[in-house]
């Protein structure tokens, strides 16, 4: 769709310009031609021969270059595109944008321009919160510069979080194609549409101890559930998030509460309804043993493994499904089968009392749990609805517009703005 459209993107000096190869990605796949400029500072957090080798072009990191200033190379940069786009946008780059300093290629080109410029901040929130930074954005957008992001999440620093994070790399190619081909960005209707909605989703696995070292599990990664969360939230609504033990990070506005076991995750889900909707994608451990060990269980040399006396685990989708008080308008459940996939899902669907059921077969033939790629059939009470092989983001984004589409046209009561 960008096909004969030509971008300069700079890339500035921070730790997201690791962002800017799958940026660079993401823009070729729209057929547009990429020419990078790269600062000194960006080159410390990664290099020209990767970013060439993504672009398929001259990498261009110096104003005083003389083969590439024979012709003012720095103006023809400016001019001989459709868009500049500075991603990420660092306070300092921003700082002289908005003063009219031009002390290198990239300020340089800037202040050249005569061309749309899109601007991606990134920094830390603190930075981004200064008096001085918000002066400047103002004083940019004043001079006609457009913005994507930044958005809210986790930081680079540990334990540092806020707004200041560098939109994903995805966001950013669409709001370049919206002002490249003069589109106006969604309105607030279209582009939330589960604004308002509550929706309280399960993640992972949960790990059943025996003792003080071991424990039941399985292989769930929590890949899908956390895709979901992500996904939801990006279409308004307000995401409760209880995770049992994952590697994944916490998504991006969303409120994630941890837990370990079963139990516990039966507990905080009572605790984060009501809800409109509540999606039960954990994969909880069906049993745990009945009295955990106070000390490591040793061998004792005889060859026979000690006996685990195993009590069945709460069903936290059958007690949501059948409490009336807690049940939410829609309920979706989760079913991973080797065998018989839409048999058991419509036997989960009935006996649980769910609307829908995600049937995904984890057999060897289809996909290991765990893996990048689901492929699901949706189950109701009437119907079975096929989707084709999609990495598990994509089938959390289709799984959000039909959660979307079953709740148009339905009023949304408004809660009380709450403390996430």
């Amino acid at each position: 769709m960008l096909a004969n459209k030509t971008i300069v993107l700079i890339i500035s000096g921070g730790i997201a310009a690791y962002k800017s190869l799958d940026l660079i990605r993401r823009l070729r796949e729209r057929r547009a031609r990429v020419r990078a400029i790269m600062t000194r500072g960006a080159q410390q957090f990664i290099t020209p021969l990767a970013v060439g080798a993504l672009t398929a072009d001259k990498v261009y990191t110096e104003l005083f270059d003389r083969e590439a200033e024979q012709d003012v190379g720095h103006i023809r940069l400016a001019r001989a595109c459709d868009l500049v786009l500075v991603a990420p946008a660092t306070a300092d780059l921003m700082a002289k944008m908005a003063h009219g300093i031009a002390d290198d290629l990239a300020t340089a080109v800037l202040l050249a321009t005569d061309k749309p410029v899109l601007l991606a901040p990134a920094m830390n929130p603190k930075m981004w919160e200064n008096p001085a930074t918000r002066r400047n954005t103002e004083a940019l957008r004043g001079d006609g510069k457009k913005f994507a992001g930044p958005k809210s999440g986790e930081m680079a620093e540990r334990g540092e979080s806020g707004v200041g994070r560098m939109a994903e790399p995805l966001e950013i190619a669409d709001a370049a194609t919206d002002l490249l081909l003069h589109r106006r960005p969604p309105t607030p209707d279209t582009a939330k549409p589960l604004a308002g909605r509550r929706i309280v989703i399960t993640s992972g696995p949960t790990h059943e101890p025996i003792d003080p070292v071991r424990y039941i599990a399985n292989r769930s990664s929590g890949k899908q559930g956390h895709a979901i969360a992500a996904a939801a939230a990006a279409a308004g609504a307000r995401v409760t998030l209880v995770s049992g033990p994952v590697a994944q990070p916490d998504p991006a506005g969303v409120k994630v509460i941890h837990v370990e076991t079963a139990k516990e995750m039966l507990q905080a889900v009572k605790n984060a309804l009501p809800a409109d909707v509540a999606i039960m994608a954990a994969a909880v451990a069906d049993w745990g043993v009945a009295s955990e060990g106070d000390q490591k269980i040793k061998k004792d040399g005889s060859g026979h493994p000690p006996a685990l006396d195993l009590v069945e685990n709460p069903d936290i989708l059958a007690t949501i499904g059948h409490n009336d008080t807690l049940r939410p308008m829609l309920l979706i459940g989760f079913a991973a089968e080797t065998q018989n996939l839409i048999e058991n899902a419509r036997s989960k669907l009935a006996r649980k009392r769910a609307d829908w059921i995600v049937a995904n077969d984890v057999s060897h033939e289809f996909g290991v749990m765990g893996g990048d790629r689901n492929t699901v059939r949706i189950v109701d009470a009437g119907t079975v609805e096929d989707w084709p092989s999609l990495n598990k983001v994509d089938v959390a984004k289709r799984l959000v517009d039909k959660i979307a589409t079953f709740f148009s046209g339905t009023a949304v009561d408004m809660p009380e703005a709450e403390e996430q």
